[in-house]
């Protein structure tokens, strides 16, 4: 899962023949990569393929309940790159992984997010500065072969992080709006201005 994006623009083509490594970035390499593949009429790459195309930071949340916590293992998508690529073409996910999508700066209740190319079924978890959650939504694999044919699940109010896991994984671990999500620091260099859980 991405968030919706805004516009792209096309970028010019190159006057000169190079090698695709050369004029895709590394997000894109993938789609390319999957064109390829079907093109020669072979089955797509399994999940191994996916976990070079962009590098994500990994860590740990801890979903804070009554009598306990449970840990999360979490891909930080930081960059608009990572944001962009998100879990697109993940074919599994762990019952306890997720990934948590970090702003700078909050994000209005209408940035939504989208399944285009996303494989699996998620849960969506909009959290505010102090890691406590907003709004959960559960959103469906988009089979449409375009971005426009994929419906966009907007939070509806607005949210500093947004924490993704496998369909029913929220409800299983007992997250819901009002549920507190220690979130944790990054280095200052990371981008991403952090507050103290």
């Amino acid at each position: 899962m991405r968030p919706t994006p805004a516009r792209a623009s096309h970028a010019r083509r190159p006057t000169v023949t190079l090698g695709i490594g050369d004029v895709l970035p590394r997000g894109l390499r993938v789609v390319a990569l999957l064109a390829l593949v079907a093109c020669a009429g072979e089955a797509p790459p399994e999940e191994a393929t996916y976990e070079n195309i962009l590098h994500f930071d990994t860590d740990t949340v801890q979903l804070v309940r009554a009598t306990d916590t449970i840990a999360l293992t979490v891909e930080l998508a930081r960059t608009p790159e990572q944001q962009r690529l998100g879990l697109m073409e993940r074919r599994r996910l762990a019952e306890r992984a997720g990934m948590l999508f970090v702003y700078d700066t909050l994000q209005p209740a209408t940035a939504g997010f989208w399944m285009f190319r996303t494989r699996i079924p998620l849960d969506i978890a909009f959290l505010d500065d102090s890691g406590v959650v907003r709004a959960v939504r559960q959103m469906a694999p988009c089979t449409s072969t375009m971005p426009q044919g994929c419906p966009t699940y907007e939070p509806g109010v607005p949210y500093r992080y947004a924490l993704e896991a496998g369909e029913g994984a929220f409800a299983r671990l007992g997250l819901a709006i009002g549920s507190r999500v220690l979130v944790p620091l990054l280095p200052a260099d990371s981008g991403a201005a952090r507050t103290t859980p």
